[in-house]
């Protein structure tokens, strides 16, 4: 995999070398009478070029936090900085991409033409954004750049989904659960081609999932939400060294990591 199709965001302008700044952050649907809160005073600052995963118990908060970096959630108290401005502006500068559970691949479109979408939204300088043909060479897909969806297995077309989101250089990565629907092997390869991506281009990465061991296998730091209201239970290092590969998991190190993430979770409940 070939590293020449995605640049290394630079620093921030401001020095902070933060990529996301969570301030007492709450969320709430619905109106008077019927109103939830989905999340409460949640603070967290995700440094530049970090992998973060989110774990936490179903309804915890982790997609729409992922939601309300991505300007998709309205906020109801708090703040949320992203690069050092609103999610408004780093979603109109094109600063950040999201990648879903479902790859969201027009079915009538290549595989090439569905990496090239985004360069026909907008007006933006096209020049700085990445080959679409090397990104598919970097997500192992070289040589299907004609095919159609419907001619992919699952784990292909979420090669697809991952290089279209990373045509524009983004420097912020937003993945929500995006190998859960598929099956272990195919997601345990994924899981490594992730990591090499990210150590070659240097995009901050926010990752969904609902698996302790890919929390674990992914994650330089794991974000554990708390239910009923969300709310930041811990943000933990993990201290597990780069690079990473699967057999790192039958490691005594590695288990004692996900034990302390399953004592977590099981709290949070």
């Amino acid at each position: 995999m070939g590293a020449a199709s995605a640049k290394r965001p630079a620093s921030l302008p401001d020095g902070s070398g933060l990529a996301v700044a969570v301030s007492h952050l709450d969320i709430r649907f619905g109106g008077k009478g019927n109103e939830f809160t989905a999340l409460s005073d949640v603070t967290v600052d995700i440094p530049e070029g970090a992998f973060v995963t989110m774990l936490g118990p179903s309804g915890c908060g982790k997609s729409t936090l992922l939601r309300c970096v991505a300007d998709l959630v309205h906020i109801s108290g708090g703040s949320v900085s992203v690069l050092g401005r609103g999610p408004q502006q780093a979603r109109e500068a094109r600063d950040f991409a999201f990648v879903f559970q479902d790859a969201t691949l027009l079915p009538w479109r290549s595989v090439i033409d569905n990496v090239r979408l985004p360069l026909e939204v907008g007006k933006h300088d096209k020049s700085s954004y990445a080959d679409p043909y090397k990104l598919l060479e970097m997500v192992g897909l070289k040589g299907r750049e004609n095919a159609l969806p419907h001619e992919l297995s699952g784990g292909m077309r979420q090669r697809v989904a991952i290089a279209r989101a990373l045509v524009t250089r983004p420097r912020i990565l937003l993945m929500d659960e995006p190998f859960g629907a598929l099956d272990e092997i195919t997601r345990d390869k994924l899981n490594e081609e992730l990591l090499r991506l990210w150590q070659e281009t240097g995009t901050t990465i926010l990752f969904v999932t609902h698996s302790i061991p890919e929390a674990a296998f992914l994650g330089q730091y794991v974000l554990m939400l708390q239910a009923h209201p969300g709310r930041v239970k811990e943000f933990m290092k993990v201290d597990l060294p780069y690079p990473r590969s699967l057999a790192m998991r039958d490691t005594v190190e590695f288990i004692k990591v996900t034990a302390h993430l399953r004592s977590l979770l099981e709290e949070c409940l």
